[in-house]
């Protein structure tokens, strides 16, 4: 049934604010990002603790750490950031502040982890990104 003149349509509070289709759904998409970056996380780990054979060896490079060692780097940050991505998913309070500080950090290992595997990392690169852009959107308006 159409409106009439007559008749108002739904009214908004001063308090309400229009929020941007984008971020709403970028919120929820970036706690399954960080749930999915987790799982490649831990899939990486496992992959560097099971073989030192998996991810290229370095000779000069300023970050080279044994693959074992990335390995237990990516599991424990893997393990991170599926938690964390869990609690965005659930609503946490607690989880959109920390899901910027961890994917941050994912993305500073992974840009260290860059010459290992160039690909992988420039996806969790990526993924990282989004994940803080999208935390990020919907606090920064209110703020502006």
């Amino acid at each position: 049934m159409a409106q009439s003149a007559s008749t108002p349509g739904p009214t908004r509070s001063a308090d309400q604010e229009d929020i941007n289709p984008w971020a709403a759904g970028g919120i929820m998409f970036a706690g399954v990002l960080l749930l999915v970056d987790g799982v490649f996380g831990v899939i990486k780990g496992i992959s560097g603790l099971a073989s030192d054979e998996v991810y290229a060896r370095m000779s000069n490079y300023t970050f080279r750490f044994d693959v074992t060692a990335w390995g237990w780097i990516h599991l424990i940050l893997g393990i991170l950031l599926g938690t964390v991505g869990w609690g965005i998913l659930k609503g946490a309070t607690w989880a959109r502040g920390t899901g910027v500080v961890i994917a941050a950090i994912s993305l500073v290992i992974n840009f260290m982890w860059l010459p290992y595997q160039p690909i992988w990392a420039v996806i969790s690169i990526a993924i990282d990104t989004f994940v803080i852009w999208a935390l990020c959107t919907e606090d920064l308006k209110a703020v502006i």
